[in-house]
């Protein structure tokens, strides 16, 4: 997940969470009487009921992550990511199934990734755990051997001015553990990966080291996206561990030091792949389609579990939800599975490319994790929104009805351009990113029931939104032109 696109929503997490926990536990046969009052009608605890019932979800993640665990653009392991995709969805009764075709880019990390520090120091015995940044350019084949500086805040970057000239760049700004969302520290500290190469060569620096962009203190270092800026020299890019970058720190506070890296990952030229696109018509064939979606792309470390095999599966499992009990709504549903979404925008751009103007009305996106699901983000009308919460109460039992006014997922962005509202399925972001972008994002690390409740409340927007009166989607049509 790009979380540079839409980190602010993980501002209102820690409010959300509250407020949805608040209606979860009642104690003592009073609270349960009360809490009852304010439920939604029996029907709407049944459709719970129903899609927690025989749930597939957590079969079709254990499958995905068995199959193709590794899923980078260009890689074999997303071609038969995309295969599985389009086999589980043509496996769904009524499902129509196609392809989006489109050109992602293919960066391979290599077989070599290695920081060492230079010296007769006890910590140079042990290599620091380091991954290299999604894009970066790879170093000689006998590294860069330097002096190393470390940057603590961004404000010291400069004032390293002419002492950064021919060392490698330290970049330590941790998550503010004072901040109460992760999403928030989170984007408060993404800055160093994903710009901090362009920022430091243009210092003269040779390389740059990142502190991973995760509040767990551990030896999984997180991956991610970096940008080049153009007309600047690009330089090799890694994430070391947290626990690595404080070793590192700490021996610096010692003495000065030379580091050696090593990185073998390298470029190749764009590759063919596509978005999997399945749809269940609806009884209006000019009413439009609601649109449900995941990016099958993942790093090329642990599974990608929880970013996003678990986005994938909500949409998959909602579909096959939706085929087995009959879908008789006036809008008909789409689930895309997004190619491209970690190092890149093609499938979200492909897919705005091929889908007419006005046609889809809602475009929602599952990449926060497999964990609880709370809420929905929309970027839409006021009374989209306004009808969505009304509707939120029927998720009420399963402390998932929460509607803010937000953004949407990356991957449903362009759609915008096309007429659609947009929005995020909002899921408990604790221990996102303990995971996020790093060899601990396996299954094991996702719970069978809460993946499960995403699915649920992914299904329940839908068929909301596929029945809501046309007149609530009409200021999305007029900014976009129609």
């Amino acid at each position: 997940m790009q979380r540079l696109n839409h980190a602010f929503l993980w501002l209102l997490l820690p409010c959300l969470c509250a407020a949805t926990t608040a209606t979860s536990f009642h104690d003592g046969p009073g609270a349960h009487a009360s809490a009852s009052a304010s439920l939604p009608a029996p029907a709407n605890d049944d459709a719970i009921a129903k899609g927690l019932r025989d749930g597939k979800a957590w079969s079709y993640l254990e499958e995905l992550c068995r199959v193709a665990p590794h899923r980078l653009s260009g890689s074999k392991g997303l071609d038969d990511a995309l295969d599985w995709g389009e086999r589980m969805l043509k496996a769904i009764p009524g499902a129509q199934v196609r392809r989006v075709p489109c050109l992602v880019p293919h960066w391979e990390r290599g077989a070599i990734g290695r920081l060492q520090i230079v010296g007769e120091q006890p910590e140079a015995r042990t290599p620091l755990p380091i991954l290299a940044l999604g894009g970066s350019v790879g170093t000689p084949e006998t590294g860069i051997e330097a002096p190393v500086v470390r940057v603590a805040v961004r404000e010291d970057l400069a004032k390293l001015g002419e002492g950064a000239k021919g060392c490698i760049v330290f970049f330590d700004e941790p998550f503010d553990a004072a901040r109460a969302s992760t999403g928030e520290a989170y984007g408060r500290a993404v800055w160093q990966r994903a710009r901090g190469a362009s920022e430091a060569a243009k210092l003269g620096a040779v390389a740059v080291i990142v502190r991973s962009v995760s509040p767990r203190l551990d030896d999984h270092p997180h991956t991610g996206a970096m940008r080049y800026e153009e007309g600047v020299a690009r330089i090799p890019a890694a994430a070391v561990s947290t626990l690595g970058a404080d070793r590192l720190a700490a021996a610096l506070a010692r003495g000065p030091l030379k580091l050696k890296l090593e990185l073998s990952c390298r470029s190749l030229p764009d590759k063919p792949s596509a978005n999997i696109v399945a749809d269940l018509p609806g009884l209006d064939p000019a009413a439009g389609v609601v649109l449900l979606s995941g990016h099958i792309d993942a790093w090329d470390v642990g599974q990608g579990a929880h970013d996003d095999g678990a986005g994938c599966v909500h949409a998959i499992e909602a579909l096959r939800l939706a085929a087995r009990d009959g879908w008789k709504h006036k809008r008909g549903l789409r689930v895309v599975l997004y190619t491209n979404e970690e190092n890149g925008v093609r499938g979200g751009e492909a897919q705005r490319d091929a889908t007419p103007q006005g046609e889809v009305r809602l475009a929602l996106e599952s990449d926060s994790g497999g964990f609880a699901p709370i809420g929905l983000s929309i970027d839409g009308p006021e009374a989209l929104i306004a009808a969505l919460r009304d509707a939120g109460r029927a998720l009420e039992p399963i402390a998932a009805g929460m509607v803010i006014k937000g953004g949407g997922g990356v991957d449903v962005g362009p759609l915008k351009e096309r007429g659609a509202a947009v929005g995020l399925l909002l899921i408990s972001g604790a221990r996102y990113f303990d995971y996020h972008h790093a060899d601990s994002d396996r299954l094991e690390a996702v719970h069978p029931r809460e993946l499960q409740l995403g699915a649920v409340a992914f299904l329940h927007w839908a068929r909301v939104a596929a029945d809501l009166p046309e007149e609530l989607f009409r200021s999305v049509e007029a900014k976009a032109g129609r």
